[in-house]
C-alpha cells in the first residue's frame, strides 16, 4: 500500500494511539487523531518503560526525550512486608540496559509533541460514540470516515464491540491503589516490591528522585468500579499497610492524595482487525500491571500496526499479519502478569517463607540467571523483526 494515498484515523489520546500516529504519519499517512479529552493530558503516576518498550521510542525518534525525561531503572528489589530484603534483581545484567521510570504525564507529552511534529492532526473533546460498518466512526460532528480506524482507546473502546461483540469482564478480587509523593531523603534507582498476605506495594523514583510512585495492591471480596480516577482515602490505604515495615511507613505517611482502581480481567480479544478496522493495546489486550507491560506492549503494538500497513500490499492482509505477529506474544505477557500477583501475596506463613528463601537462595547463587528469565520479555526488539 502506498502510505502517502492513506487517510488513518486513531480514537484515543494516550500512550498507544499517539504511539501510532507517529509511526503513521512518519511513514507517510494522513493521520487524525480523535481524543475526547479537551486537552492532551495525564493524572500523576509512574510507569517503567522496559527496554522493549524503549526500543519503540528509540525507532520513534523520541529516545533521547525520553531518556530527558526519565530515570534510567537500575535494579528490583523484592522485600518482606516487615521490610527483610529477599532478593534484589540487578537489571544491568540485562543485555539492553533501557530500563526506564517515567512519570506518565511526561511520557504523554513527549508522544503528543511527537505526534503534532510527524504532521498528525489531534481534535480534543471529540467524543467517538461508535463506529463501523466498516472503516468509519461517529462523533458530535458527525461521521468520519478514513481507510483505516485504529480504537486505541483503553478498556471501554467502543471499536472492540465492533469486531468482537460484547464481553464482560470479571473482577480478580484485586483493588490498586496509586499515589506520587515527595521522595524522603535520597532515593535509589530501582523498583522495591513488599511482599505481603494478600497485598504488596510497589515504589520506584520518578523525575530525578524527587517524587516516589506507589501502587498498592490488595486483596477484596467485591468492587464495582472499574476506573482510573476513582479517589481515595488516604487514611484507609495507611489502615489497610500499617503492619508494613518503616521503610513502607515513610512513603505511606506522605499520601495526601490517591486514587484506587478495580482490577478488571478481558479475555485478549478474538479479532483484532478486520474490514479497515483495528485495536491495540487494552482495547485489545488489557493486561494487569504485575509485570509492568501495559505500556510497553501498546507501544509494541503501534510499531508492529504501522509496520505491517506500509508493508502489505493490502488491508485485509496487514491486518492478519498484524495480529498474527502479536497475539502469541501478547498472550504470554498477559498470562505472566495474571500469575505474578499470587507469589506477592502468599499468607500461609511457612508457605511465604519457603518460596522467600528459594528466591533469596536463587540471588546468591545465580543472581544472572534470575534476572534474565525474563530476556523474553525485555530482550524482545519489534523495531528489529523482518
Amino acid at each position: 500500500m502506498d502510505m502517502h494515498a492513506l487517510k488513518i484515523a486513531v480514537i484515543g489520546g494516550g500512550i498507544g494511539g499517539l504511539a501510532v500516529a507517529r509511526a503513521c504519519a512518519l511513514r507517510g499517512a494522513r493521520v487524525t487523531l480523535y481524543e475526547q479529552a479537551p486537552a492532551i493530558t495525564e493524572v500523576g503516576a509512574g510507569l517503567q518503560i522496559s527496554p522493549n518498550g524503549f526500543a519503540v521510542l528509540r525507532a520513534l525518534g523520541l529516545g533521547d526525550a525520553l531518556r530527558g525525561a526519565g530515570q534510567q531503572a537500575r535494579g528490583i528489589a523484592l522485600h518482606d512486608y516487615r521490610g527483610a530484603r529477599v532478593v534484589r534483581l540487578d537489571l544491568g545484567a540485562l543485555q539492553e540496559r533501557d530500563y526506564w521510570f517515567v512519570h506518565r504525564a511526561d511520557l504523554i507529552d513527549i508522544l503528543h509533541r511527537g505526534a503534532l511534529d510527524a504532521g498528525v492532526t489531534i481534535r480534543l473533546g471529540a467524543k467517538v460514540h461508535d463506529a463501523g460498518p466498516g472503516p468509519a466512526l461517529r462523533t458530535d460532528a458527525g461521521t468520519q470516515s478514513a481507510d483505516l480506524v485504529i480504537g486505541a482507546d483503553g478498556l471501554h473502546s467502543v471499536l472492540r464491540p465492533a469486531l468482537n461483540g460484547a464481553t464482560a469482564p470479571f473482577f480478580t478480587g484485586q483493588v490498586a491503589w496509586r499515589a506520587t509523593v515527595p521522595a524522603p531523603g535520597s532515593a535509589t534507582a530501582e523498583a522495591r516490591v513488599d511482599m505481603g498476605p494478600r497485598r504488596h506495594l510497589v515504589s520506584y523514583p520518578l523525575r530525578d528522585g524527587q517524587l516516589m510512585n506507589l501502587v498498592a495492591v490488595e486483596e477484596r471480596a467485591a468492587w464495582t468500579a472499574e476506573s482510573w480516577s476513582h479517589e481515595g482515602n488516604p487514611d484507609q490505604l495507611r489502615a489497610q499497610f500499617s503492619g508494613f515495615g518503616p521503610a513502607a511507613q515513610a512513603l505511606l505517611a506522605r499520601v495526601d492524595m490517591v486514587h484506587q482502581w478495580g482490577l478488571f480481567r478481558h479475555p485478549v480479544a478474538a479479532v483484532w482487525g478486520r474490514d479497515g478496522v483495528a485495536l491495540l493495546g487494552d482495547a485489545a489486550h488489557p493486561t494487569l500491571p504485575f509485570m509492568a507491560q501495559g505500556a510497553c506492549m501498546a507501544l509494541e503494538d503501534a510499531w508492529v500496526l504501522a509496520a505491517m500497513v506500509a508493508a502489505k500490499p493490502d488491508m485485509g492482509t496487514a491486518l492478519a499479519a498484524y495480529q498474527a505477529k502479536r497475539e502469541g506474544r501478547v498472550r504470554r505477557v498477559v498470562s505472566a502478569a495474571n500469575g505474578n500477583a499470587w507469589k506477592y501475596h502468599l499468607s500461609f506463613a511457612p508457605l511465604r517463607f519457603a518460596a522467600h528463601s528459594v528466591m533469596r537462595l536463587g540471588g546468591l547463587v545465580a543472581p544472572v540467571r534470575m534476572m534474565r528469565q525474563f530476556d523474553w520479555i525485555y530482550g524482545h526488539d519489534v523495531t528489529a523483526e523482518r
